[in-house]
């Protein structure tokens, strides 16, 4: 549904109620009471390896976290946003500039940007289908088998765009067991969901489930300048049929489908200029607060954001004699398509807004096959993907220039990449396993781009493009590693990877380079390579009551992608993508639980980031030199330490059932947001509970739960503006919500 420019959201859904069990730093979390602690001692099952049949995590050689659904469900998570404070070295983050955009971090590895064009450096696949472009990836979640988080870089079997890490979401498969579950769930602020599955057994040999969502968020935040209480509202609802048949001998076939729109205010962003409270007062709002640690915003335009998506997901299995193997094809489509109004100035004056529309159609095939063959463990495969993406911005700058200045650019992109993979896994003895792999991966992009302000665009198209060019990059991407199965329950590893992330154009290129006249060019980029070390282990000690995992790495990065935002007077910010510089990036992270009792567990993880510049390649801070100031800055999105502690506790009433309490603590450091390191990103300190009931005999879960429970302050990011707009540190800062107390009811059938 689109929306007038300041339109309110949707009525609210009348809902009710929740349990959360309990909330785990380490990634395990039991979803009843009845069997909390001991659920958390169970190992979650992986696909980290893409063999044949899922592993247990704690004998995978990868650096990981991992979520059963259950877990998911318990820890109330409804995007991936809501993991993002519960690892060690992870940061999952929604930019905030364009809803629903990923700019994921792993391991001081990550993105600042909200151009589409831009090329993650932590990978997304849902059910084997990677998402092309960072918008459409934090979207509302339900109904899911697991999720994983690899940490270090996954080129080998991902391909291109995992140097950080990769995360891997699996929906939940059909089965032919009758069953069903709703959930319905409100807060404070009500953000209300409601949301069922039903699955089961369509014929002998069909399995068909079917899951429906609906979110309405009432908004969180107060907008001054309007009057709003509730600014922020935003519906989502999606569909998600599925089906799998039973080929017998010959196979079997399992295919997803989904469809989902979301529909919603503009973005709660924040000016956090010297001057933007007295510019507020000037035209009759005062006593705004717009220091880092307020929620307050005020703005003149709430703007809209829309979102719709679809996809078909299929994957076809079947076991053959060659190597008792298992073929696998997966065929994918999806389509995502965003508009948008946003208040880039954050004022209550018209000085700086930016309309934006894109669409993505995607289309991929990955053919591989995994078996073994005596010692060797084979997985092998073959990968292609193809994207066309259309882009565009409406910049509005009334106050830029005598009679106000209204420019549109944006472009267009079509991407195609190939990659064929084997990694081998040879069992040297019975405690000694090599891993030997690579990857050869290419790919093409082919863009058209009207820079701002030259060409004359609309938000569906422009009539002539200043730059037009095509390019092709390759890289081999090669592992070997070791494994030590120490005992059954202790294993240590280590490798040598490359990693490649993908050069590429700048679909929003703004200004005119000052030294030459003319506008500055939007591309290509260089590819971004990364060498890297890792050793780790894995350990259960006393009767698996007590779980320990430990890594180090080492990162060199050759020619660093970044994206520099520069305030500019005329077209407001500036943008521009270019490769910045090598760096090494080194660090470790530690995650435990421990079952304490058979009723009482206490978890901890921690992480540790410290990143440098080994060289750079321009004037990173804008004092025009290149010297050892511009060495020393800190690389952004990277936080040097992550660290969290929690507690879950079961108590049984007797014959009414369990309560089930936790209570967990997260700390991130604060970080850089952009490269000359003007805007920062705040430190952050999480603090989460929940307080759930489960009656022994019934099939439902009830409970109470809070959320940033020290009302601590995030930002989506920090782009710094021109002192013309809002005096010194002016700035655009989309703001995450702060504390959050709710209730959920979920029932099972």
């Amino acid at each position: 549904m689109r929306r007038s420019l300041n339109g309110s959201g949707a009525a609210a859904l009348v809902s009710a109620c929740s349990m959360a069990t309990l909330w785990l730093a380490s990634g395990v979390t039991p979803v009843y009471a009845e069997s909390s602690v001991s659920t958390v001692m169970e190992e979650v099952e992986v696909t980290a390896r893409k063999r044949a049949r899922a592993e247990k995590l704690q004998e995978v050689p990868v650096a990981a976290t991992a979520y059963s659904g259950d877990q998911l469900d318990a820890l109330q998570t409804k995007d991936l946003q809501s993991l993002s404070f519960k690892m060690p070295n992870v940061q999952m983050d929604d930019v905030g500039t364009i809803k629903t955009t990923a700019n994921f971090t792993v391991r001081g590895l990550g993105v600042n940007s909200s151009i589409p064009s831009i090329d993650p450096t932590v990978g997304v696949f849902v059910d084997g289908m990677y998402l092309g472009i960072n918008a459409g990836v934090v979207t509302d979640l339900f109904d899911l088998e697991g999720i994983e988080v690899l940490r270090g870089p996954q080129g080998l079997l991902f391909g291109r765009n995992v140097t950080g890490g990769a995360v891997i979401v699996k929906t939940a498969k059909p089965t032919d067991e009758l069953s069903s579950k709703f959930k319905l769930s409100t807060t404070d602020s009500l953000d209300s969901i409601a949301a069922a599955s039903v699955n089961g057994a369509l014929t002998d040999t069909v399995n068909g489930r079917i899951t429906a969502y609906y979110n309405h968020d009432g908004g969180y935040f107060k907008n001054l300048a309007t009057g709003n209480d509730h600014f922020g509202q935003s519906d989502t609802w999606f569909v998600r049929p599925s089906f799998s048949v039973d080929f017998g001998d010959s196979g079997s076939l399992l295919v997803r489908m989904e469809h989902g729109e979301m529909d919603g205010d503009g973005v709660p962003a924040q000016n956090r200029g010297a001057l933007a409270p007295a510019i507020a007062a000037s035209v009759g709002v005062s006593g705004w607060d717009n220091s880092d640690d307020s929620f307050e915003v005020a703005l003149d335009e709430e703007g809209y954001q829309t979102g719709d998506w679809s996809q078909v997901i299929t994957e076809y299995n079947r076991d053959v004699a060659f190597g008792d193997g298992t073929i696998t094809n997966i065929l994918a489509w999806r389509e995502y398509a965003g508009d948008g109004i946003g208040d880039i100035d954050s004022m209550p004056i018209f000085a700086f807004h930016a309309h934006t529309t894109f669409d993505q159609s995607q289309l991929s095939n990955e053919l591989r096959y995994a078996g073994r063959f005596g010692a060797t463990a084979l997985t092998t495969g073959l990968y292609w993907f193809s994207q066309d993406l259309a882009y565009y911005e409406n910049r509005m700058l009334p106050l830029s220039a005598p009679g106000g200045l209204d420019w549109t650019g944006g472009g267009l992109q079509d991407h195609e990449a190939l990659g064929v993979f084997t990694q081998a896994d040879i069992d040297l003895n019975e405690a000694w396993v090599l891993t030997l792999g690579g990857r050869y991966s290419t790919e093409d992009k082919a863009a058209k781009i009207a820079t701002i302000p030259v060409n004359l665009c609309t938000n569906s198209g422009c009539s002539a493009y200043d730059f037009k060019d095509s390019h092709t990059w390759d890289a081999f991407t090669p592992k070997i590693g070791l494994q030590w199965t120490v005992a059954d329950n202790a294993q240590v590893y280590g490798f040598w990877t490359k990693g490649f992330r993908s050069g590429g154009y700048n679909m929003r290129n703004t200004g005119i380079d000052p030294a030459t006249g003319i506008p500055y060019r939007p591309g290509p980029t260089d590819q971004e390579e990364q060498n890297s070390f890792e050793v780790g282990g894995k350990a259960d000690w006393f009767d698996g009551r007590l779980r320990t995992n430990v890594a180090v790495f080492y990162n060199t990065i050759d020619n660093m992608q970044r994206e520099e935002n520069l305030s500019d007077a005329i077209s407001g910010v500036v943008q521009l993508i270019r490769n910045t510089a090598d760096a090494t990036i080194r660090g470790a992270e530690f995650e435990a639980m421990a079952a304490v009792t058979d009723n009482l567990l206490f978890t901890a993880n921690a992480g540790y980031v410290d990143g440098d510049y080994d060289s750079v390649n321009g004037d990173l801070n804008g004092d025009g030199v290149v010297d050892r100031v511009d060495l020393g800055l800190d690389i952004p999105r990277l936080a040097p330490w992550t660290y969290g502690v929690g507690v879950v506790h079961d108590l049984a009433l007797g014959d009414l059932g369990t309560l089930t309490s936790r209570l967990n603590f997260n700390h991130r450091d604060a970080a850089a947001y952009t490269d000359n390191n003007l805007g920062m990103l705040s430190a952050v300190d999480m603090l989460d509970f929940s307080l759930g009931f489960s009656p022994d005999a019934g099939n439902y879960r009830l409970s109470l739960f809070g959320k940033n429970m020290l009302n601590a302050v995030s930002e989506g990011n920090n782009t710094q503006l021109p002192p013309s707009l809002g005096g010194a540190g002016a700035s655009f800062t989309p703001l995450n919500k702060g504390r959050v107390v709710g209730v959920e009811l979920n029932y099972e059938l």
